[in-house]
C-alpha cells in the first residue's frame, strides 16, 4: 500500500501582496479563515507567516500570538484539525526575535533554512550558522519539528553539519522549495540531484514557485514523496491569468494525489509519518 500524502498550505509568505492577489490572507481574521477553509480542503499542515498592520511581514510575537490564537479557536471550533508550522524566516529581524514566538506558542512544526541566499537578485535571505545552531537547540528544546527548507543543493550539506555536531537530530523533515532565483531550478534534474542526497529515514515534500509548481507537484509524486506544498506563498495562479485561492490550491494537489494513487494523509496520520509531537 503506498504511503499516505501530506498536503502543506503555505499560506501567504512574507512577501505576496493584494495587489498580486486578493485572495491573499493578510489579517489575522482572514488568515484563520483561509486555515480553516484549507483544512476543509485537504491540508494536514498550515505553514504560517504573519503581517503587521501595514500588511508587511513582521516576526513580532505579539502578531504571532494573535494570530495563532485566532487560528486554532477557528480550527477547534469548526470541528477540524491541521498542524501548525510556523516561520522563522526574517533575516531583517534580530535572531532571538525570529526565534522568540516558538516558546510562547509551542507549535508543531517551525521552518528551518540552512544557509543563506541571494533571493531573487533583490536581498540577501540570510541565515548565519550562529542562528542556525541556536534554533536547532531551540527546535531540540521545545520539541519543535524544525523543517527543512532547502533552496540549493549545498544547504543539504550544511544540515549534514548540524547533525554531525548535535544542533539538529534525524529523522529529519525536508521541503524542497524550488525555482526561486537565486536558488536551485524548478525542474526534474534538480530533483534528481537532490533526492539521493537525503540521509536515509528522512521524509520529503516539495513545492516550485510560480509556473514551476504544477510541474514539481507531478516531478515529486512520481519520485514518491511524503508531501506537497502549495499555496499563495508559492504561486497565486491555477492557470494562466486565473487567481487561485488557497483552498483552492489544495483541492488540485488532493486531487493529484489521488489520482497518482495517493490518499491524502489528516492531521494526525501526518503526525505520525513525521515524528510530531502535540503541544497543544
Amino acid at each position: 500500500m503506498k504511503k499516505k500524502l501530506i498536503i502543506t498550505a503555505a499560506l501567504c509568505g512574507a512577501g505576496t501582496t493584494k495587489a498580486q492577489t486578493p485572495h491573499v490572507p493578510i489579517t489575522p481574521e482572514e488568515i484563520a479563515a483561509d486555515v480553516v477553509a484549507c483544512a476543509k480542503a485537504g491540508a494536514a499542515v498550515a505553514h504560517l507567516h504573519v503581517r503587521d498592520e501595514n500588511g508587511k511581514n513582521t516576526m513580532a510575537t505579539e502578531k504571532f500570538v494573535e494570530v495563532v490564537g485566532k487560528v486554532r479557536k477557528a480550527i477547534a471550533d469548526a470541528g477540524l484539525d491541521i498542524v501548525l508550522n510556523l516561520t522563522t524566516s526574517g533575516s531583517a529581524f534580530p535572531d532571538e526575535l525570529r526565534m522568540a514566538h516558538l516558546g510562547v506558542l509551542q507549535p508543531e512544526m517551525c521552518s528551518y533554512d540552512p544557509g543563506s541566499m541571494n533571493w531573487a537578485n533583490s536581498f540577501v535571505f540570510l541565515n548565519t550558522p550562529a542562528f542556525l545552531e541556536k534554533l536547532g537547540t531551540k527546535c531540540q528544546e521545545l520539541q519543535v519539528k524544525p523543517e527543512i527548507e532547502i533552496f540549493d543543493a549545498g544547504m543539504i550539506g550544511n544540515v549534514e553539519y548540524y547533525i554531525k555536531k548535535g544542533f539538529l537530530k534525524a529523522p529529519l523533515h525536508y521541503q524542497f522549495v524550488l525555482d526561486v532565483p537565486g536558488g536551485m531550478p524548478g525542474n526534474i534534474e534538480s530533483l534528481a540531484y537532490l533526492l539521493p542526497k537525503l540521509p536515509q529515514g528522512s521524509t520529503w515534500s516539495i513545492t516550485g514557485i510560480g509556473r514551476s509548481h504544477v510541474p514539481m507537484m507531478l516531478a515529486g509524486l512520481a519520485a514518491g514523496c511524503d508531501g506537497l506544498r502549495v499555496g499563495l506563498e508559492d504561486n497565486i495562479f491555477m492557470e494562466k491569468g486565473v487567481h487561485a485561492t488557497n483552498a483552492q490550491l489544495v483541492a488540485r494537489a488532493v486531487e493529484f494525489g489521488k489520482v497518482s494513487g495517493r490518499a491524502i494523509a489528516s492531521a494526525a496520520e501526518a503526525r505520525e509519518i513525521l515524528g510530531l509531537i502535540k503541544h497543544q
